[in-house]
C-alpha cells in the first residue's frame, strides 16, 4: 500500500501579526513546516510527501528543504490557491495515480507524532477515511447567527477535528471533485466525505498536536519545545 502526504501551508498567517508565512516562522530556530515535515518524514508507511505553500515562497521552501536534508522521503513543493481545499486540490494534483492513501495535515501542527500518524493510516487502510481528534472537554452549544442557543449537544458526542486526516485516493479526489462542480467549501477534508455519504473514523489525538495560529500558540509552542518534546 502506497500513502501519500500532503501538508498544507500556504496561508498567509495574518493572525500571527507578521510578514513571514506562518509556515517559514522560526520555532526554536527551525521553520515550522520543517518540524511538521521531519514527523512525517520519521513515520516508516509514508512514502511521499507534498508541501503546499504559498507561490511566491516555493523557491525559498525548496532552497529551504535542500540545505536541510537529506530526507528519507520524496519531498515535492507546489504552490496553494487561495482557500485550503484549493491547497489541498493542488497536492492532489501532483500526485501520481498509482497511490493508496492521502494523509492531509496542517503545515503549522508541528507536533504530531509518527506514531499517531501510523495509527491514523492504519484505521484509513481498514475503513476508507479516518481522522485524528480529541473529545471535547467542554459543554458546546449550537448558536445561531443572532447569538442565540439553538442546541446543547451531548458532550460525548463532540471531538475536536485535528489532522492527519487520511483517506483512501480516489475517495478524496471524488469528494474534491464533487465539492468544485458544486461550489461547496468546507472547513476540513473530513466534511467532503460526509458530504459523499462515507462514514469517516475518529483516532483519539491529544492537546500537543496544537495548530499555530496566534502568538500566543507560537509562545506556548516555543516552551513546549524546549521543556517537553522530544527533539527532532
Amino acid at each position: 500500500m502506497t500513502v501519500a502526504a500532503i501538508v498544507v501551508a500556504a496561508g498567509r498567517g495574518e493572525r500571527m501579526g507578521g510578514q513571514t508565512p506562518k509556515a517559514l516562522i522560526p520555532l526554536a530556530g527551525t521553520p515550522i513546516l520543517l518540524h511538521t515535515l521531519r514527523a512525517f518524514d520519521a513515520t516508516a508507511s509514508i512514502d511521499s510527501i507534498v508541501a503546499v505553500v504559498a507561490e511566491d515562497h516555493c523557491n525559498r521552501t525548496r532552497e529551504l528543504l535542500a540545505a536541510t536534508g537529506p530526507w528519507r522521503c520524496p519531498l515535492t513543493v507546489v504552490s496553494g490557491g487561495a482557500e485550503r481545499q484549493d491547497s489541498v486540490a493542488a497536492g492532489l494534483a501532483a500526485l501520481p495515480p498509482a497511490i493508496d492513501l492521502v494523509a492531509v495535515h496542517d503545515g503549522a501542527r508541528p507536533f504530531v507524532r509518527p506514531a499517531q500518524i501510523a495509527d491514523v493510516i492504519a484505521d484509513a487502510a481498514r475503513h476508507g477515511a479516518a481522522v485524528l481528534a480529541m473529545p471535547s472537554r467542554d459543554t458546546a452549544k449550537l448558536v445561531d447567527s443572532h447569538g442565540i442557543v439553538t442546541g446543547t449537544p451531548p458532550r460525548e458526542s463532540v471531538w475536536l477535528a485535528q489532522t492527519p486526516q487520511v483517506f483512501r485516493a480516489q475517495l478524496l479526489r471524488e469528494a474534491h471533485d464533487r465539492a468544485r462542480r458544486e461550489g461547496v467549501i468546507a472547513t476540513d477534508d473530513a466534511a467532503l466525505l460526509e458530504r459523499l455519504g462515507h462514514a469517516v473514523r475518529v483516532v483519539r489525538g491529544d492537546a500537543t498536536n496544537l495548530k499555530i495560529t496566534t502568538p500566543d500558540d507560537l509562545r506556548w509552542a516555543e516552551w513546549y519545545l524546549q521543556t517537553c518534546a522530544a527533539p527532532r
